[in-house]
């Protein structure tokens, strides 16, 4: 039997109106600091557009593939891989394939790169992960499916001539983002399992 109507309490309030709209506004809030700091991509301004980016880039193509992979299964860590990785080659593409971004040679390559990524971090999280509960194995699944998803996504860039991650900085930004991605999201994940999100994954 359902919630009747008149059956409202705080927490309703709280988690479906108060915590979302927060939570929505502070996402916009940081995707305007960069003009807070005076715009452009040098200085301050561009580390801080440098830092939203990459936290969006993170957030579909490692964050949630992951999260489902540990909390469901490794099919739906790769199905939601390959869906948020879509989603994120088609906004490269865009940028891409615009009269500002030059038409690069090479650019299938890269958006490529961003599907195979989330698809593999996704899968590979569920698999290693089994539906276990343990807090340790989901650390471990999200750890080693997010450092080999970040190795892999760097490899596959330096295949491309539209690639402009290189050298060790590079590297580092694309592994060790991820790898941090794979420490936070077993936190995550494991306040779902508490919460009762994953009780009914069969």
């Amino acid at each position: 039997m359902g919630l009747d109507w008149k059956q409202w309490s705080r927490k309703d309030i709280i988690y479906g109106i108060v915590a979302p709209v927060l939570v929505v506004l502070l996402i916009v809030g940081v995707s305007q600091l960069s003009r807070l700091f005076g715009g452009g991509f040098e200085g301050l301004s561009g580390a801080v557009f440098g830092i939203t980016m990459e936290l969006g880039e993170l957030l579909l193509i490692a964050a949630v593939p992951l999260t489902l992979g540990l909390v469901w299964n490794q099919w739906a860590g790769g199905a939601s891989g390959f869906l948020m990785g879509s989603i994120y080659a088609l906004y490269w593409a865009d940028s891409y394939h615009s009269p500002m971004g030059g038409n690069f040679t090479g650019s299938g390559t890269v958006l490529l790169a961003y599907i195979l990524s989330a698809m593999l971090i996704g899968y590979m999280a569920g698999a290693l992960n089994k539906r276990s509960e343990s807090f340790r194995r989901m650390l471990i699944a999200g750890v080693t499916a997010a450092t080999i998803g970040g190795i892999l996504l760097f490899a596959i860039f330096q295949l491309s001539a539209a690639n402009v991650i290189t050298g060790i900085d590079g590297l580092v930004l694309t592994v060790l983002s991820r790898t941090a991605c794979g420490l936070i999201i077993p936190v995550i994940a494991k306040v779902f399992i508490w919460y009762g999100v994953a009780q009914h994954k069969n």
